[in-house]
């Protein structure tokens, strides 16, 4: 089998009965379409009550494992922290470039786009190397636990600045 026909498995984690993170087994996501369905799972989970308690999280893409890790898991979404507030991801906590990195906003701090639903809304910022010529990427999701989705957006040609959710991604990555 290719490396590029196995399947991506998620699976979400919790700590203490909230989102702790997810799980990556098989392979990594290939391109921006992938990335932005494990978004779209993620921030389904987010649109669960209670799931993300602390309001807005930031959500950190390790590769490395531990060794207790399940079989051919290959990387881990970490919830690093809340977005704002007295334990607030600080500008320069990522030290080591992550892959990407992620918010995720509950319900609660959510404007539906769609007054209909109850929504949960999240961004993926993977960043890029503007000077070799590799741009940043970036994926929007406005989705309710059901998995409606209200509003997705992706984009292969990203400046940070021009939204506020990859604006705060880009600042955290870049201080």
């Amino acid at each position: 089998m290719n490396y590029w026909d196995q399947p991506i498995e998620v699976t979400p984690m919790q700590a203490d009965g909230q989102l702790a993170g997810f799980l990556l087994v098989g392979r990594w996501p290939k391109d921006t379409v992938e990335w932005t369905r494990f978004l779209l799972l993620a921030v389904r989970v987010a649109a669960a009550p209670g799931m993300l308690p602390r309001g807005s999280t930031v959500f950190r893409v390790v590769e490395d494992v531990p060794a207790v890790a399940p079989l051919h898991t290959i990387g881990l979404v970490l919830a690093e922290g809340p977005l704002v507030g007295d334990r607030a991801v600080s500008p320069g906590a990522f030290a080591h470039l992550p892959p990407a990195l992620a918010v995720l906003h509950p319900p609660s701090s959510t404007t539906s786009s769609v007054r209909e639903y109850t929504t949960a809304s999240g961004c993926l910022f993977l960043p890029g190397l503007p000077h070799l010529g590799l741009g940043h990427r970036a994926a929007w999701i406005e989705a309710d636990a059901a998995g409606t989705i209200t509003h997705l957006a992706s984009s292969e040609a990203v400046d940070p600045m021009s939204d506020a959710d990859t604006a705060v991604l880009s600042t955290l990555l870049a201080a």
